[in-house]
């Protein structure tokens, strides 16, 4: 059992690591739109071909995770040592350079490029770490209710005080304010990565015996029917997510026409995720993880749909639904990554080959596809409807960003569920596969 102190510790690791996330899926569109002045279509090009990258690099932490041996264990080293230079390279991304506009975009491909490696070489560890502090199926929702509410909170402290803090730090300057902005964000990251570092112990280990190669550890992955089930839903899940979450800051703007209301209409969203990742641990325990989960993506839909025939004069309701949404959406999150674990028990069960970081890489990959696909159909499509930096859109261009925002989410949600109904690793699964892999450790 895990007691609240380290549970707590971990999840602070995700408030750093939030800070961030949710920063570039809120902001750094509309930062490079608005403020560098890149176009939104090449944006969203940027997007998705940076993340591609990823395909590369994800795969190669995993492994290089489950391969390291030092005192402090696999995982938890790659918290100290890059909680630093993290900080720094997103300080990097949040500056405007006085460059040409071709600088400006090589600046942000390069900066942009470097923030996702970097954010690759401490989540993959960091996520990892989640599935080796116990081996309890119950204690692992625990952990991720602790960690996801704890994520949202910082979450939180981005959608409340970015804006105003921008506009504190700027005095009207919004390419100094979101500098030094960052810079803020930034060191609090720093030191909730460390107290994450020195809070947490891994207790599960790949076995001694273990020798593989990387090849091997993507031949057992392969194998894993359950895991390629959890990348698809991440793969749709983050896509509609990011679409949704990347559009807020311009439906309020400019379908709502309450400018004044973006940090209230945020901050809501996240006190509605908190909330649900709260209640995600007593609802696991009630009722099946995976028919919750399936019906929680169904819910999140039935929102976006009906909020797509709200008027606009009836902003109260918007404001409510969005929370709502984000409610529903995020009390299923917690229940996700604690499939993750359990899936890397599947995959030793079924193969003999323990491949945490590898598991945990592969599924983040997709998550982080995900998230490039959102944040790239969110820049294509405001290019496609017409969309133009600070100056009253057209009634077509509204339209097109209602329907981003609301509509085109809620064909992500639906395929999740679709996807789930494949997945079969419930509680009483995983407690036998848990008894047969004992029984096999102690022969």
């Amino acid at each position: 059992m895990l007691t609240i102190r380290e549970k707590i510790a971990y999840g602070l690791g995700d408030t750093a690591s939030n800070i961030i996330f949710q920063t570039v899926m809120m902001f750094l569109l509309i930062f490079y739109t608005d403020v560098v002045g890149l176009s939104p279509a090449l944006v969203g090009t940027l997007f998705l071909v940076v993340r591609l990258f990823d395909a590369i690099t994800d795969p190669l932490m995993g492994a290089m995770a489950d391969r390291t041996k030092t005192r402090w264990g696999q995982f938890r080293p790659y918290i100290l040592w890059l909680a630093v230079p993290f900080g720094i390279i997103s300080v990097m991304a949040f500056t405007t350079p006085d460059f040409s506009y071709n600088g400006k975009v090589v600046y942000a491909f390069a900066t942009y490029t470097l923030l996702m490696i970097a954010y690759t070489a401490i989540n993959i560890p960091y996520s990892a770490l989640g599935g080796v502090l116990t081996a309890e199926p119950s204690e692992r929702v625990s952990v991720q209710s602790y960690r996801f509410v704890l994520g949202m909170l910082g979450g939180l402290i981005v959608a409340a005080s970015t804006l105003p803090l921008v506009e504190w730090f700027g005095e009207g300057d919004k390419a100094k304010g979101y500098q030094l902005t960052m810079m803020a964000m930034s060191l609090l990251g720093v030191v909730l990565f460390l107290l994450c570092f020195s809070g947490t112990n891994e207790r599960v280990s790949t076995p001694a015996e273990q020798k593989t190669s990387f090849f091997d550890d993507l031949r057992s992955l392969w194998k894993n029917d359950q895991w390629r089930i959890l990348c698809l839903a991440g793969l749709f899940l983050l896509t509609g997510q990011v679409l949704r979450a990347t559009l807020a800051i311009y439906y309020v703007k400019y379908v709502l026409n309450l400018e004044q209301y973006i940090t209230l209409f945020i901050t809501l969203g996240m006190i509605g995720s908190i909330l649900g990742c709260a209640l995600a641990q007593p609802l696991a325990k009630k009722v099946c993880k995976i028919k919750a989960y399936i019906t929680l993506q169904l819910i999140a839909a039935f929102i976006c749909v009906i909020s797509y025939f709200v008027p606009k004069e009836y902003d109260i309701m918007a404001f409510a639904l969005f929370f709502l949404w984000s409610f529903f959406l995020q009390m299923a999150t917690p229940l996700l990554w604690a499939k993750m674990a359990d899936t890397i028990d599947y995959g030793h069960w079924k193969t003999g080959v323990r491949i945490t970081g590898m598991v945990y890489s592969a599924v983040v990959f997709f998550i982080k596809l995900g998230v490039a696909f959102g944040g790239a159909f969110a820049g294509w499509l405001l290019a496609y409807y017409g969309y133009q930096a600070d100056v009253e859109q057209t009634e077509a261009t509204q339209q097109g960003i209602l329907l981003s925002f609301t509509l085109y989410p809620a064909i992500g949600s639906i395929l999740v569920a679709l996807v789930m109904r494949w997945y079969v690793l419930d509680n009483k699964r995983v407690e036998q596969i848990h008894g047969e892999l004992n029984e096999a450790q102690q022969a």
